[in-house]
Order: structure tokens, then sequence, then C-alpha cells
């Protein structure tokens, strides 16, 4: 039993040396030290196998190695807590801790409120609908039963063959006449929109847009023009010119194309502009008939206005932005400028 209990003390003392980490260290001292399956442990439990006459001296020599494994681990903790120790000991805790770096909404949250303010000042509220949309609310219901050639304007995500991710926020449109017909309206539709696209500096295959909607008795193309013209002024200036071009949009007749004088050259044409002096800013348009009988509105009692703009288009106006992938690229570089 002594040859034991000095095979033990080699093994255990080589096994400690290897021990790297307190993990290690933990895992040796309950293999050797542990008191109900530790290796010392089960070494004294053989004492009974022990003559009489020598179990004097083998409880004395199992004694001196418990001491001496214990003190060895002792020793190697403390050497493996010693870098710790050091490093604490160079850390000045008097010192003021480094600021926080604070976050910031993003551009287009930014842009968003700021149109959300413009448009709640002429009367409109905002009101949200779902991403994933009918295909029958997506497209027929605004003028566009299958096979339309319109739908080719749009490249679509398709859940299943009724089921879209929705191309626009125009199926608001329908949601909306519906849920305040007959009632007069004036709403917003902010939300994400998608299309299969391919990502470049101009185009994003998800993207904001805002919907505006308004219909009630007497409503006029030269309301929708004063909106829009109201909406350019307060956004990027008071002595902005805009102008309207004609269009297509299956669900507005007649359709139009707003611009606005370049904010960059002051019209004299640049870049931003290609050189014409006009940035367009949204398409719009006099709600289609059938589009307001969809809604659940007689057409010949009531009349409405809509437009859609994207609001990364507009800050990219606003702030001379050339490449929307920036808007989703999470570079804090880029969105640490607009604070």
């Amino acid at each position: 039993m002594l040859e034991k209990a000095e095979e033990l003390k080699k093994t255990a003392l080589d096994d400690l040396q290897g021990a790297a980490n307190p993990a290690e260290l933990n895992e040796w001292r309950v293999k050797y030290l542990g008191r109900k399956a530790g290796a010392l442990t089960q070494l004294l439990r053989g004492i009974s196998q022990v003559p009489v006459e020598e179990r004097a001296a083998f409880g004395q020599a199992a004694n001196e190695l418990k001491n001496l494994l214990q003190a060895a681990y002792e020793a190697r903790e403390e050497e493996l807590s010693r870098p710790a120790v050091e490093m604490l000991k160079t850390i000045d805790v008097t010192l003021p801790g480094r600021p926080v770096s604070l976050g910031r909404l993003h551009l287009t949250t930014q842009t968003l409120r700021e149109m959300y303010g413009i448009f709640a000042q002429m009367g409109f509220q905002v009101e949200e609908w779902p991403e994933v949309e009918t295909d029958y609310l997506n497209f027929e219901l605004l003028n566009m039963p299958p096979d339309h050639p319109a739908r080719d304007m749009w490249d679509t995500f398709y859940v299943n063959p009724r089921v879209v991710l929705r191309t626009h926020t125009s199926p608001g449109q329908i949601r909306s006449m519906r849920r305040h017909c007959p009632d007069p309206i004036r709403v917003i539709l902010p939300g994400k929109c998608y299309r299969y696209e391919a990502v470049t500096a101009r185009s994003e295959f998800m993207f904001y847009q805002v919907e505006g909607l308004a219909v009630g008795r007497r409503i006029t193309l030269a309301d929708l023009k004063g909106t829009m013209i109201d909406f350019a002024r307060q956004m990027f200036g008071a002595d902005r010119q805009v102008r309207f071009r004609c269009s297509y949009f299956p669900f507005t007749e007649p359709s139009v194309e707003v611009d606005m004088d370049c904010i960059i050259c002051r019209g004299e044409g640049c870049r931003v502009c290609k050189h014409t002096g006009w940035v367009e800013i949204c398409g719009a348009g006099m709600v289609h008939p059938q589009v307001l009988t969809n809604g659940g509105y007689d057409p010949d009692v009531y009349s409405g206005f809509a437009f859609g703009m994207g609001p990364e288009r507009i800050a990219m106006i606003k702030h001379n932005i050339d490449d929307i992938r920036l808007f989703y690229s999470n570079d804090v570089r880029f969105l640490g400028q607009f604070g």
C-alpha cells in the first residue's frame, strides 16, 4: 500500500502541472481530493487490507500525502490567478468611466416623422395596414385584374398564387375606404414595400412608402396640387418650385408625376437631377371611379386624390445622398451623421 501511495503522489503531481485554467484545476481536485470518489479517499478506504503492524506507518504516509496534495493544489490555484490579480493592479478605479454611445433614430424614421408632422397639419391621420397582402387587394381591386399588363410595373414576391408581399402601399386605399365609408377621409398610409428587383444605388428590394388618400365631396385636382406644393415647401424650403407631369397609374385618373426644382443646383442642372433641373418626389392622381366603387364610395357623389412617395428618396434629395443602399447597410459612419 505504501507503493500505491507513492505512485498516487507522482501521478497527481504530474497531472496538477497540466491544469492550465481554473476549470481544469477543479477537475483535478475532484479527481484526487474529492471526499466521495477521490483517488486519495479510495486509497484510505483500503487501510483494512494493510497488515496491523504496518497500519500506523501507512496512516502517517497517507496523511502526509494528503497535506502535500492540498498544499500543491493551493499553490497551483494561486499561480493561475496571479495574472488576473496583476491586471487588476493596473486598473485605476478612480478614473471616470468611458462614455456610452447613445443610439439615435434611423434616418428613414426621422424622415417619416417629419412627413407625419407636415401632413398632420393638413388634417391627415396615420393608418397602417399589413405588409403581406392578397393579390385581390394588391392588384385586382386597384384596377389590375389577372393578366393586366400594368402588373408588369411591379416585380412581385409571391407567398403563394393568391398572397403577395405588397408591392406598394396602395392596397391600404381600399382598406381605409372600407373602414371609413361613407364618411370623408384624409389619411396617410406608411409602411414597407417589397419588389423583386436588383439592388442598385437607386433601388432596393425593400423600401418604405407613404401613401396619401383624401376622399370627400367636390375634391378636385386643385386640392391635390395644393397639398403637394405645401408639402414640398414645408419639407424642402419655402422657395421650392413644383411642377406636374402627365403619367399613368391604373388606380388613378388622371395621373401625374410631381417634380420639384432640384434642391442641390436650384434648377440649373446637376448629377442628382440628371441635368434636368427637376427631381421627382412622388406619383399621384385622382382616385379612379372604379377604385372608389371598390372602396364602397359612390363615384357620382364622392371624389378623391391619392399620392405615393418614398421617405428614402425624400431623404436622399434633402441630404444629397446618392446611394439608397446606405440606408440599410448598418454603417454607423453613415447613420451617425443624422443625429
